[in-house]
């Protein structure tokens, strides 16, 4: 199904898989590993469990030299997985990586759903020009038309059971521009402006907010430094001020901040950070303590949700 020797010769490429049973899911996936094994390229896997308890039946004694993650659990929030699994496995090895990495499948809720879309779409901009094959399996007889449509979007190869192809609709800046969707807080949310002077005064509204909602411990101190972080953020880069808004969901909290900043850097909490970097590491580790990171940037401003659980 994958074409064996694509990537050879050029640098970086970005294929969806589109699968639609177990059987075509390893025809896809399987050899596309054991290729880059034979061409000593280091490989690594993110899937949902099911489907990596699949693939590490079907390697054998080669499962040894691949690193197989549960994208369940480091890729709940898909802002982290480009940073914290992709990038930090590719600057791990010298020369080409390969990896396969599902952030979609059926059972993500809309607003993860939007956030996976963008990261796809912000894989292309975030590697071009990198050494590295990526492989992203799709269901698609589970998933909807749209999802299809969006994976085609954003992902500049097509691979399935008839062979690989260039993506005629690829465009991933309008992927991404097409999930920058307006956000805003229920009407029961408690919200409190802050500025320079009340920093600490959101951080305390937050940090209040989430006690009572059962959060303890580090979990509690990783709800301070993400609204502290969002919220200086505003102040510096938002005209100074902004509104803090939090409200309980599902089981958890989300934290939702407002200024009028109008942030250009679509990576912004994406790029790894580097030894020498002494700033801009805030939004990076917003995504990694947080469950999920929703934007919206529009005429009026920015609009950050944090989704927290305890």
């Amino acid at each position: 199904m994958v074409e064996q020797g694509h990537g050879t010769g050029e640098f970086f490429s970005h294929q969806a898989l589109f699968y639609r049973d177990d059987a075509s899911y390893l025809a896809g996936t399987v050899p596309f590993i054991l290729d880059g094994l034979a061409r000593r390229e280091p490989v690594a896997v993110a899937v949902p469990p099911v489907r990596l308890r699949q693939i590490d039946d079907a390697l054998g004694s080669a499962r040894d030299r691949v690193r197989l993650l549960d994208m369940v659990e480091i890729g709940r929030n898909p802002g982290r997985l480009i940073p914290a699994v992709l990038h930090a496995f590719a600057d791990e090895h010298d020369g080409r990586v390969r990896v396969i990495g599902e952030p979609v499948w059926p059972g993500r809720s809309e607003e993860e759903y939007a956030a996976c879309v963008q990261h796809e779409a912000m894989v292309n901009l975030s590697f071009e020009g990198r050494d590295a094959t990526f492989l992203c399996p799709y269901d698609v007889a589970t998933l909807s038309d749209s999802v299809v449509a969006d994976a085609e979007a954003t992902h500049s190869g097509l691979v399935d059971t008839a062979g690989a192809r260039p993506s005629p609709a690829y465009a991933p800046e309008a992927a991404y521009e097409r999930y920058n969707l307006p956000l805003s807080a229920p009407d029961d949310a408690f919200s409190v402006p802050f500025d320079l002077e009340t920093l600490s005064k959101a951080r305390h509204v937050a940090t209040e907010f989430a006690q009572r909602a059962g959060f303890e411990g580090d979990r509690l101190h990783d709800v301070a430094l993400a609204v502290g972080e969002v919220c200086a953020n505003s102040v510096e880069h938002g005209g100074g001020a902004g509104v803090l808004a939090v409200w309980p969901q599902r089981d958890g909290i989300v934290c939702e901040v407002t200024d009028r900043g109008q942030p250009t850097d679509r990576l912004a909490g994406r790029k790894p950070a580097t030894a020498y970097q002494t700033g801009g590491r805030g939004l990076l580790l917003v995504n990694q303590v947080a469950d999920l990171v929703r934007t919206h940037v529009g005429p009026e401003g920015l609009t950050t949700q944090i989704y927290l659980r305890p």
